[in-house]
């Protein structure tokens, strides 16, 4: 049986013949991701042989060979992930409640979770309530830990979300969990570094997780689906179907989660197969059912999700934006990460921009392919049809013209000597920007609206907080009638997790909320084709 030794982790294994290397990687418990689920196109899986770079999911192990794979904890530890996001002002009602007892001197300590007895403990814990709101991301996960007594919130954390190394989207996440194994193994990597999250913060906040008594899951569809080791295959296949509504508690001992044995684990209700209770939890922190005027509420990330409230009544939707905005499919691309590039502009013919972590720029993060988009196209360099304008077509300066340089037979833009933007990557960023634009124009029909209806326009998530206005006016993504109307409002999803463990009046308000909002399925439009095709174009 051949011998693998991945050098950088110091691991080995033995497997059979016709393994791949990536395959073996798993065996050894060695991270190599794998974003396009081993199908070959991503190219992140790369790895240094004897024999050069291969891709660990198309080489197969003939024999003994050593492997040196990626070093994923700088960037992992360098990620830019954001841990705030807008809120208002509530009272505090929470649904996990205690109550001290005395009998014969011996005193224990009754923990409620609403009406419900849920354990008792030794002596006088009163004082000790604690939770934790988490959003997981696609990408990242967010934690807060928060005295639900006080409100006071102690602590945060953020983690790349693990599962990413197997599978990048959510399609495909979707694919690699519709076996037990495969979901086994999602389940497995997020519920060991969830409860690495909550070790970290409880020891900085000086207290016992096992006074931790509930955690608000807050997610998309899929993400809740593999977090709570619910197969979501059904997600996958027409007439896509959710195993779970939301609006429930588990109990977080039964997944395993390193908290109270009494603990429990609530989900907030979901809208649909596709909109998923990260929206639930961004529409009640954002209080888009009370808002003033008609506000568009958009999470941007590789699923874009985009809520609609006018008239006193909400529209949502969903569009498959896909890893661009993560740096994902991108020649140079990274996550928001130390030597990402971040932004980009062009003031009278000259480029500058700015480095996660100061540095020389090693690849491009989503804020900064938008931003080189943006400014490419106003400067001449891209076409509206997304095409680069050859330098001796173009009427753009001499130092734009002298960064087009070849790049496998084809011109590109090159940053640095290293760093570059190739013409593939802008179908990719026409891709995504497209998907949000048909949803947004899709759900402003569903109203009979136009894009000069709209008075404020809300730009949620952690990938969104960092973009800039400009740039997504800029190449199409929001149409120019929202210049001046645009905000940005951050983690949502967290924040307005934090608000269901803080009142329990929330749970059932969105409860019942949810079901009034119409959910527009957009590749059921009939226009859903053409509008795409039409705002491909910058």
């Amino acid at each position: 049986m051949p011998h693998i030794v991945f050098l950088h982790e110091k691991k080995s294994v033995q497997v059979n013949e016709k393994v791949t290397i990536l395959e073996a990687a798993r065996q050894a418990n060695v991270v190599i991701e794998s974003p396009c689920n081993a199908s070959g196109v991503c190219g992140k899986c790369k790895v240094k042989t004897s024999s050069g770079y291969v891709l660990a999911c198309q080489s197969i192990v003939n024999g003994d060979i050593e492997v040196e794979t990626k070093d994923y904890t700088k960037e992992n530890n360098s990620m830019k992930i954001l841990v705030r996001g807008k809120s208002f002002q509530y009272d505090h009602k929470p649904y996990i409640l205690k109550k001290v007892q005395t009998e014969n001197e011996t005193v224990r300590t009754e923990v409620y979770g609403g009406e419900n007895l849920l354990g008792v403990e030794n002596g006088d814990t009163a004082g000790d309530i604690y939770a934790i709101a988490l959003d997981i991301g696609t990408t990242t996960l967010a934690a807060a830990l928060v005295d639900i007594q006080s409100g006071e919130q102690l602590d945060t954390a953020a983690e790349l979300n693990p599962q990413t190394v197997y599978a990048q989207d959510i399609l495909s996440r979707i694919h690699f969990a519709s076996n037990d194994e495969g979901l086994r193994t999602l389940f497995a990597v997020f519920i060991d570094c969830l409860n690495k999250m909550i070790n970290t913060m409880v020891s900085r906040a000086k207290i016992e997780r096992t006074h931790i008594y509930e955690i608000a899951f807050s997610g998309n569809t899929a993400m809740l689906h593999l977090a709570t080791k619910t197969n979501p295959r059904l997600l996958g296949q027409y007439p896509y179907t959710s195993e779970i509504s939301g609006g429930t508690c588990i109990s977080a001992g039964t997944l395993g989660i390193a908290v109270s044995p009494f603990g429990l684990v609530y989900l907030p209700p979901i809208i649909s197969a596709y909109i998923g209770a990260d929206i639930s939890s961004g529409i009640l922190a954002s209080r888009l059912d009370k808002a003033e005027g008609t506000v568009l509420f958009i999470d941007i990330g590789t699923n874009g999700e985009i809520a609609l409230a006018a008239g006193g009544k909400i529209a949502a939707s969903s569009t498959a934006a896909g890893p661009a905005f993560e740096g994902m499919n991108i020649s140079c691309g990274m996550r928001a990460s130390r030597g990402a590039l971040e932004s980009f502009s062009i003031h009278d013919g000259k480029v500058s921009f700015t480095v996660i972590g100061g540095g020389d720029a090693v690849g491009i993060c989503g804020s900064g392919l938008l931003d080189m988009a943006g400014e490419l196209l106003a400067a001449g360099v891209i076409a509206p049809n997304g095409r680069f304008v050859q330098p001796e077509n173009g009427s753009y300066g001499e130092e734009l013209k002298s960064r087009m340089r070849d790049k496998d037979g084809k011109k590109a833009f090159f940053v640095t000597q290293d760093v570059f933007l190739a013409q593939k990557d802008i179908r990719q960023i026409q891709l995504a920007k497209s998907a949000i634009r048909t949803g947004i124009e899709l759900l402003l029909a569903h109203f009979n609206l136009s894009a000069r209806d709209i008075t404020a326009v809300e730009i949620a998530g952690s990938f969104g907080y960092h973009l800039r206005e400009q740039s997504l006016l800029a190449i199409g993504l929001l149409p120019k009638e929202f210049a001046g109307k645009v905000y940005f409002s951050g983690n949502t999803s967290l924040s307005g997790a934090e608000a269901f463990l803080l009142n329990r009046d929330f749970m059932d308000k969105m409860q019942n909320l949810v079901k009034r909002i119409d959910t527009v399925e957009l590749a059921k439009h009939e226009n859903f084709d053409r509008i795409f095709v039409k705002y491909m174009a910058f």
